[in-house]
């Protein structure tokens, strides 16, 4: 009894250190990076890519949806803090949080989707995505900005939405942790596994993935939120663009979901790569990456981090 509780313990030990280290390698990195001069706007953007991965690992990686339409949180961010600075006259540091309701009160609206799954969730969460984009292009223009979209004028200060976008990624790194180890956490896995058989253990079904759609649709509005305060411009074919949620699933996945580590390792390679291949072929750059992803689904299906934790399932206890 008393070996089993030291292994507890020395498990325990390796884990916080492992999560100690992997947080403040991520802070001082990303901190240094305007002192070191490097590329702000790179960085600026693989925070947010991180962010937005770690956020779709909750809603897929522990509560096993697949929503196709992750980026209407995103867009419908977006607009809520250009609306809230350009038209209304709030201060950006009240819009920004105001996005994250924003985002709430629309996965609140899609939450009666939340007893389909599989095929049939993510197709109506693409639709309602859709109908998101349609619903502000049709939207007063004096409100929206009609097809020209929204600029925030003399508002932009690349350095300081750098910052606030660093600190909602390590926000959203803290839940998605907190989360891992909880008993909300545990209960969104066993019914991503099996939501009978934790329906009879008691665990409350609805209200669990509720609460794990909530999570994963408040991080994503408050990026495009910072993302668009950065840019200091946001119009419906950008704050929209599937791309977003295809970049974000490709992320989450290739480093493995279900573990806080998996989505920052996917993204970080990922973006990289991206980068990479973008400098080196600027042309066949979307094709180069697709194949890539091919690939990496083809020989680690797991992505990165569950491919390791297959292999070696005795370092899941230490693994963030």
């Amino acid at each position: 009894m008393f070996s089993v509780s030291r292994a507890a313990d020395s498990a325990d030990r390796i884990y916080f250190t492992l999560v100690a280290l992997i947080g403040g390698a991520l802070l001082v990195y990303f901190a240094a990076v305007p002192a070191l001069g490097l590329n702000v706007a790179f960085h600026f953007y693989l925070m947010l890519w991180i962010t937005m991965a770690s956020a779709f690992n909750v809603a897929s990686g522990f509560a096993g949806y697949m929503p196709f339409g992750y980026v209407a949180f995103y867009g419908v961010g977006a607009f809520t803090t250009a609306i809230l600075v350009k038209k209304a006259a709030f201060p950006l540091f009240l819009a920004l949080p105001l996005s994250g309701v924003a985002g709430l009160v629309l996965a609140l609206l899609f939450a009666p989707t939340l007893r389909l799954s599989g095929i049939y969730f993510g197709i109506v969460s693409l639709a309602l995505a859709g109908i998101c984009r349609l619903t502000i292009t049709n939207m007063p223009e004096e409100i929206t900005g009609g097809s020209f979209g929204l600029q925030l004028g003399s508002r932009a200060q690349p350095l300081q939405s750098f910052y606030v976008m660093m600190a909602v990624m390590v926000l959203a790194l803290a839940t998605i942790l907190w989360l891992s180890r909880s008993r909300l956490g545990k209960a969104l896995r066993a019914t991503r596994d099996d939501a009978e058989a934790a329906d009879m253990m008691g665990v409350n079904v609805p209200l669990v993935r509720l609460y794990g759609w909530l999570i994963s649709a408040f991080f994503p509005a408050v990026c495009g939120g910072v993302e668009a305060w950065y840019t200091n411009v946001v119009d419906t074919e950008t704050a929209f663009n599937t791309l977003i949620t295809a970049k974000t699933v490709i992320y989450a996945v290739a480093g493995g979901m279900g573990t806080v580590t998996g989505p920052i390792i996917g993204a970080v390679a990922m973006v990289w790569l991206d980068e990479l291949i973008w400098r080196q072929f600027p042309l066949l750059n979307l094709l180069i990456l697709g194949v890539a992803t091919v690939i990496l689904v083809l020989f680690l299906p797991r992505g990165i981090v569950g491919t390791v934790l297959r292999r070696k399932p005795h370092w899941r206890r230490y693994v963030p």
